[in-house]
């Protein structure tokens, strides 16, 4: 038996497929292509723009947040450990760990959002999984350090006087 005959296709994209892990139900975004850190995964923009966060939405400005366009995604789990980052400036998924075929995509959450919509208990296994998944106004500094931030994040954090070293 493979690690992923637990997963069930739902639908292929370029680069990537969304499936279905059938032992927790939970939906996620998978590698077709092997990609190397520094890679653009796809580009993306907006389908919609709101002035209140959900957990479908990206944040790019204070009070503007972002459905993403391809809305498949919509399916870029959170991880501790993340392999991708929304970079809201240039709209590109950026790779920032090497990726294998088969290899799921996901991003830390925090790096685009300052206020989380839905806490949630992350459940990883990482060394260095946060626990509570919230934004990144919440979380210690020393946390925030360890990640590559979006523009809006790492400006929010200056702000705020959250980081002291970009």
């Amino acid at each position: 038996m493979s690690n992923h005959d637990h997963l069930k296709f739902i639908s292929g994209h370029p680069n990537c497929e969304v499936k279905q892990n059938m032992l927790n139900e939970q939906i996620g975004l998978f590698a077709t292509t092997s990609f190397t850190k520094g890679d653009i995964v796809i580009d993306f923009d907006s389908s919609k723009i709101v002035e209140t966060p959900n957990y479908l939405t990206v944040q790019i400005g204070e009070n503007k947040h972002i459905h993403l366009n391809p809305e498949y995604l919509q399916y870029t789990n959170h991880s501790c450990e993340p392999n991708v980052l929304f970079n809201t400036t240039t709209m590109q998924l950026e790779c920032l760990t090497n990726i294998a075929i088969g290899d799921e995509i996901t991003f830390f959450y925090p790096a685009t959002e300052w206020m989380i919509s839905q806490k949630f208990n992350c459940h990883c296994g990482k060394p260095t999984c946060v626990g509570l998944v919230q934004g990144a106004a919440e979380l210690p500094t020393e946390v925030l350090k360890k990640y590559k931030l979006s523009d809006f994040i790492s400006a929010m954090a200056k702000k705020y006087n959250r980081l002291l070293i970009f």
